[in-house]
């Protein structure tokens, strides 16, 4: 599968000339998306840019591509024509259609899942979906579909393995993130499969091994009864299960299950990170290994930076969240976890 090499055109690091759509948090008080000089968020109303709008779904899909790159995951991106290397996620989309009776003329209704596990046939897939919670299901339209979107950027943040999304890597700290990056794809990162309890695929791999399972589909040990690693309660042989070749055959989850350690979310398109027997998302996965600047969300590579409270800033973004003015010889507040100075802390109450 080749896709044109006009999708390379796209990139989450293009910010909207000017004015963008108005704040869905702010409730009409912002007047649009201005984006900052280098805070991931608003210059207006200072929330998130997904609080106004999100990426391209064809955006979503390059990204996605880009972190499965150079990984064993790379059968879930297709090549894109003519580019040197350049891969895209995939997406595995699920649409339903259900014949309603009405009187004497039926109808159909069509509904879309924007994602579903791949390799699945659909009672299964529609038996996945059904395990979660409502407004965490991907159907097109609803607040499932951007619950998921959202996750997205919170969970696989692209300034995480992509440096031409990063504002505050210096150039000479561009070969300690290419070396985490790699570190983390090759023994930490992975994405999950969705099957039948105590089955493995042939080509499935055990964790860190390179080794594969012999035969069509294998039984794991001999057991009859499978219990999720979170919850600890029975997974019925006839429902989906959620398997992770990072953690090996032998641990499975309910759908609903399937969370980050850190932040309970539900690991976005099975995406994950596996570190000290845990399931983590990106997000909170590089938080354990590296400081995040808390004023620009960016890992932070120079040695040199600042920490307070158990937060970590770069240097040079050790300023007031209000006004912007440099915080390192002046007096200060935290207000929820963000640096303001003294004079704008009693003007915001």
């Amino acid at each position: 599968m080749e896709l044109s090499a006009g999708v390379q055109k796209m990139s989450l690091g293009q910010q909207p000339i000017g004015r963008g759509p108005p704040c869905l948090k702010c409730k009409g008080a912002c007047a649009g998306f201005k984006p900052h000089p280098w805070r991931k968020s608003c210059e207006l109303c200072r929330c998130p840019r997904e609080e106004h709008v999100l990426p391209l779904e064809v955006e979503e899909d390059h990204r996605i591509g880009q972190l499965l790159s150079d990984t064993r995951y790379l059968g879930l991106t297709a090549r894109v024509k003519g580019s040197d290397g350049l891969r895209v996620y995939k997406r595995n989309r699920m649409i339903i259609t259900n014949p309603i009776t009405s009187r004497k003329d039926p109808t159909f209704l069509t509904v879309t899942y924007e994602w579903a596990p791949p390799g699945l046939n659909q009672k299964l897939a529609m038996q996945y979906m059904e395990m979660l919670p409502k407004n965490m299901q991907p159907l097109a339209g609803t607040e499932g579909a951007h619950y998921r979107r959202v996750q997205l950027l919170r969970q696989l943040p692209p300034y995480d393995y992509e440096p031409a999304h990063c504002r505050a890597l210096a150039e000479g700290e561009r070969p300690a993130m290419a070396a985490f990056v790699k570190q983390y794809k090759q023994n930490a990162m992975g994405v999950a499969e969705v099957v039948l309890p105590g089955t493995i695929k042939a080509e499935e791999k055990e964790p860190n091994t390179g080794k594969t399972a012999n035969g069509t589909q294998e039984e794991c040990n001999g057991k009859t009864d499978y219990l999720c690693e979170l919850c600890q309660q029975l997974i019925p042989g006839d429902a989906p299960a959620v398997y992770s070749d990072r953690a090996g055959i032998k641990k499975q989850w309910h759908p609903a299950c399937f969370t980050c350690y850190q932040c309970r979310e539900p690991l976005v398109n099975l995406i994950h990170f596996w570190k000290n027997s845990r399931l983590w998302c990106g997000r909170h996965y590089c938080e354990s290994e590296r400081p995040r600047c808390t004023g620009c969300d960016e890992i932070i590579f120079s040695e040199d930076y600042l920490q307070l409270d158990g937060k970590s800033w770069h240097k040079e973004h050790f300023s007031c969240l209000v006004c912007e003015q440099k915080l390192t010889e002046l007096p200060y507040v935290l207000d929820r976890g963000q640096l303001v100075c003294v004079a704008c802390s009693k003007d915001t109450h």
